[in-house]
């Protein structure tokens, strides 16, 4: 009988302003999620299992306007929210504009918002229940101040909806080069775990550590996966949104998952799959749990080694969903 298992797939990060030490603060504790959506396309046999189907499937957010709230540099469209997602537009002059999206668990996530006018997506982490949307400009150094805020009562229709559409983070569209490569990749496939595997062997053996990029990344760095596709080199957060993308382009829902491994900041890859397998023998299902790997690790260090540093996964602490 299959049973719906998580398979942590880790990708070490230098993120918004590049590894730091471990902060006093409390991190958040999210829970993992039981099930899982059903494999599109997935047929099985007696004797053999068919492909998959590997066509991508890319979920296009919108702003509607049926349920839109703002001022007159600020639009913060709910109209989808059922989705997983909401929008936001600025469109005033102030050159640093933030968005923090205060969660049903009492969570804070905080965006830079774009300079370019459009509107941008962003998850719906924290699942069903009441959110905050406040819009803040800059007045002077570190100093903000509340251009627009609004409350909104959520209840997403499917819980792995804000893990399949684009948003800043995964920035992601029908025509991404990205796209076309996680099709690739996911050819002949007979299950999500395949894919899975696919695409992570591509990304740890082909997309090489940008050292130069990651000294001088700024506060509010956001990833072009295609740019990274192209360059073959990047950051981590350039690795886990790479990944990400292809992934659920490939209707397998995968949380881009930020926090600590240790006392260095990083970010991570958390996907639901229907099978129960193995990858490199580093990521092992013992019965009940997953155990945990680091790519960047283990493309530099023993298997032994990685799996004494993963241990039971207490290293990685997870705050922020995306």
């Amino acid at each position: 009988m299959r049973r719906t298992i998580i398979l942590l797939i880790v990708l070490c990060c230098i993120l918004l302003g590049g590894c730091g030490n471990k902060d006093s603060g409390t991190h958040a504790d999210h829970g993992s999620t039981a099930s899982g959506p059903a494999a599109a396309g997935t047929s099985e046999s007696t004797d053999t299992i068919a492909a998959r189907d590997n066509t991508p499937t890319v979920l296009v957010p919108s702003a509607d306007g049926t349920e839109s709230y703002g001022s007159d540099t600020v639009s913060i469209d709910i109209s989808n929210t059922s989705e997983g997602y909401v929008m936001v537009q600025y469109t005033g002059n102030n050159p640093k504009v933030k968005l923090q999206v205060g969660t049903p668990g009492g969570d804070t996530y905080t965006y830079l918002l774009s300079q370019d006018r459009l509107y941008e997506a962003f998850p719906l982490s924290g699942g069903n229940g009441p959110y905050t949307f406040t819009v803040l400009e800059n007045v002077e150094g570190d100093m903000y101040s509340v251009a627009f805020d609004q409350n909104a009562e959520v209840q997403i229709k499917d819980e792995f909806l804000p893990f399949l559409y684009p948003n800043q983070y995964v920035d992601f569209a029908s025509d991404s080069t990205a796209v076309a490569k996680g099709k690739e990749l996911a050819a002949g496939a007979g299950s999500e775990l395949e894919v899975i595997t696919n695409i992570y062997h591509f990304v740890t053996e082909n997309i090489v550590y940008d050292t130069d990029k990651a000294s001088s990344v700024e506060y509010g760095y956001l990833p072009d996966i295609d740019e990274t596709l192209s360059t073959q080199k990047g950051i981590c957060f350039d690795y886990a949104a790479l990944t990400a993308a292809m992934l659920r382009s490939q209707r397998i829902p995968t949380r881009l998952e930020v926090g600590y491994a240790g006392d260095a900041y990083h970010a991570w890859i958390s996907c639901y799959v229907e099978e129960i397998g193995w990858i490199d023998d580093i990521i092992e299902f013992d019965g009940s749990s997953w155990s945990l790997m680091d790519p960047t690790f283990a493309a530099s260090t023993s298997s032994r080694d990685l799996k004494k540093f993963i241990g039971d996964g207490s290293n990685y602490v997870v705050k922020y969903y995306y």
